[in-house]
């Protein structure tokens, strides 16, 4: 059974390099996986939207992801001009980079984590991309923490080490509500 992730977020903030990181640690656990964007021209602050499919069997499918079952949402300013949770499945989870979970998400399985405190924190700016897959990796186990983390250090050179600190306090800091 294939599992679908949507990312959404802003550009610049690493939507489209947390769906690739996700997808690579996913593979390092014995996984076939894709990940692509969905943009156009977009400046820096647009709207975009990243993809990743994640199965034990090869994928043959290659459009847009319409019936997730999971959605991480970067950047919460999104949740009023966006309906991120379109086409989440029943049973689907929204991983939200916020302190409360919006009225506009009742109904809906959320997840919630102060991404942006955290990426200050702990990486000295407001970049939520591998924080938010901490929190992902906490909502769902659809990967372990330690494959994060190994992606990441391979990414991301000398800043990995404080990546995968927020990657980490995400993981711990992440509630379901």
């Amino acid at each position: 059974m294939t599992i679908e992730i949507r990312f959404h977020g802003r550009g610049g903030q690493g939507a489209v390099t947390a769906a690739r990181l996700l997808a690579e640690a996913s593979f390092l656990e014995g996984n076939y996986c894709q990940a692509f964007p969905f943009f156009g021209a977009e400046r820096r602050g647009a709207p975009v939207v990243a993809f990743t499919r994640i199965n034990k069997q090869p994928i043959r499918t290659h459009e847009q992801v319409y019936r997730p079952d999971y959605v991480v949402v970067l950047d919460p300013t999104l949740i009023g001009s966006i309906d991120v949770a379109a086409g989440l499945k029943p049973n689907g989870v929204v991983i939200l980079n916020s302190k409360e979970v919006p009225k506009n998400l009742k109904g809906v399985k959320v997840a919630v984590v102060d991404a942006t405190k955290i990426s200050i924190e702990a990486i000295g700016v407001p970049i939520t991309n591998t924080t938010m897959l901490g929190a992902l990796a906490k909502a769902t186990g659809v990967v372990s923490l330690e494959s994060i983390q190994k992606v990441i250090e391979k990414r991301f050179g000398k800043m990995a080490e404080k990546n995968i600190n927020a990657a980490r306090q995400a993981y711990e800091e992440t509630v379901v509500v």
